[in-house]
Formats: structure tokens, sequence, C-alpha cells
């Protein structure tokens, strides 16, 4: 079996962005051969590194090149994995079961890329739980941002009454019959293995991923006496108006690099 996070192959990706370039990967993770897209700044420099860890499940909320480029612009070395079973990946994506390692694993990659020792994570709504869980299985995290994140399945299922055929059948039934298995994917009972700082952003209306789930995290960091800081906005949604994503985008940066 090839080694976690080595390259299979590399090819160029056509950039929305004149300084930042594209290339789309495909890395193996736990034996399968598993895409992604990194973005780099054209100029040469010494950056830091960022995993992003995109929301949505199988094609819906797949990763968008303006979106990584936008991170990327700001100074970092930008991997996105697409998830095993997307985009021509192998394997299923689990919604944060074994595909948690295809975070995990990548983290080895990226910092070749950029010729560092450690790395920030983000996670926006479902790359919430990707984050959490990769800053639980690794010790070499700077930082750990989780914007509208989701922090726990079961609230999911109770939440968002669209997504619960689905969510039944990749876990395997609801969490009434299947705990054990949704359980097993909520990273607040391992909050105590989060070392690394973490900034939790959410909306007060957010209808897709309730704010309760970020108040339900940030409690329990708290009570493991983690460092941890919150940017809850009143009145905004799941998607931040256009002028507001950016000034946020911009300022996780500049949170990320003091960390």
């Amino acid at each position: 079996m090839k080694d976690n996070g080595s390259i299979e192959l590399i090819r160029a990706y056509p950039s929305p962005n004149p300084n930042v370039s594209l290339q789309e990967i495909i890395y193996w993770s736990e034996g399968l051969r598993v895409k992604g897209l990194l973005a780099k700044p054209k100029k040469e420099g010494q950056y830091e590194a960022l995993l992003y860890l995109r929301g949505g499940l199988q094609s819906i909320g797949m990763v968008r090149p303006s979106r990584i480029a936008q991170f990327a612009a700001q100074g970092l070395v930008v991997f996105a994995p697409y998830y095993r079973g997307n985009r021509g990946g192998e394997g299923r994506d689990e919604m944060a079961g074994a595909d948690r390692f295809d975070a995990v694993n990548s983290i080895n990659m990226l910092k070749s890329f950029a010729n560092v020792k450690e790395v920030h994570l983000f996670g926006f709504s479902r790359g919430g739980l990707m984050a959490l869980w990769t800053a639980i299985l690794r010790d070499d995290i700077k930082s750990v941002v989780t914007w509208a994140g989701v922090t726990d399945v079961t609230s999911m299922y109770m939440e968002r009454v669209d997504m619960r055929r689905t969510l039944k059948r990749i876990i395997g039934g609801s969490p009434n019959k299947e705990q054990e298995k949704y359980d097993e994917r909520n990273p607040i009972l391992k909050a105590q293995m989060i070392n690394a700082p973490v900034l939790i952003i959410h909306g007060t209306e957010d209808e897709n991923v309730s704010i309760e789930q970020s108040y339900d995290l940030e409690q329990a960091l708290i009570k493991e006496k983690k460092q941890v800081e919150t940017w809850f906005s009143s009145g905004l949604t799941h998607y931040y108006p256009p002028h507001i994503n950016r000034q946020t985008v911009r300022a996780l940066c500049e949170w990320m690099k003091m960390k």
C-alpha cells in the first residue's frame, strides 16, 4: 500500500486569480486515491500552510477554485481535499467517518509544499467536523477555524429533516438505532485532545447549522481549559453577504498568522 499523503499525480488547474496558481492533486489516503485542489501564491516567498475543509456532502458544497484562491491571496499555501468518492476519487464519502483521514493524511503533503512544520485548519459547515477531527488526530496543528461548523451529527440529524434520509443511508440508521455511530463522529466528546487554539465563527440566524452547535463546542473547550475565541454575528445566516465574507476571510487569516 502506498504511504498516506504520497502523491500519485499533479496537474495544472485553471486559476481565477492571476496571482495564485492552482493544481489538482491525486494523493493516497488509507489505500485510496483521493483528489483535492492546491492553491499557492505565484510570488516566491515563505508562506504558512492552510488545510481548507469544505462543507457539504458528495457533490454538494464542492471545493470552489475561487474560494481557495481567495485564501491563498492572503499569503497562504492552501490545500482543499474533495474527500474520498468525489470527482473521481476512490472510496465513499462518509460524513466524517473514515473519510476524516483524507484530511489527516493530506497534511504531510501540504507541509512539503509550504515547507512548514505546522498547518492551520479551516472548516466550513460539514468541514468543521473534519477540522476538529484533524486537530484531535494530529499534533502538528497551529490553529483551527470553524465557520458555521457542524460539531455534532446527532444535532444535525435533529435539525435538518431534509438530510435525515441521506444520513441514515451513510451512517446506517437514525441516532435512535445507531447512536454509537453518531457519537463516533462527534469531536466534542474528544475536546480534551484539541491542543491548538480554536476560533469559532457563526451567524445567529443560520438555518443550515444552528449556532447551538457552536455554543456547545465553545462550552466543551472552555471546560477543558482550551484556547477558544468566538465571532458570533447577530442576524447573519449560513452564507454571509459577499463584503462581510471578504472582511471575515481577511480577519481570520490575520488571526491565524498571530498564532
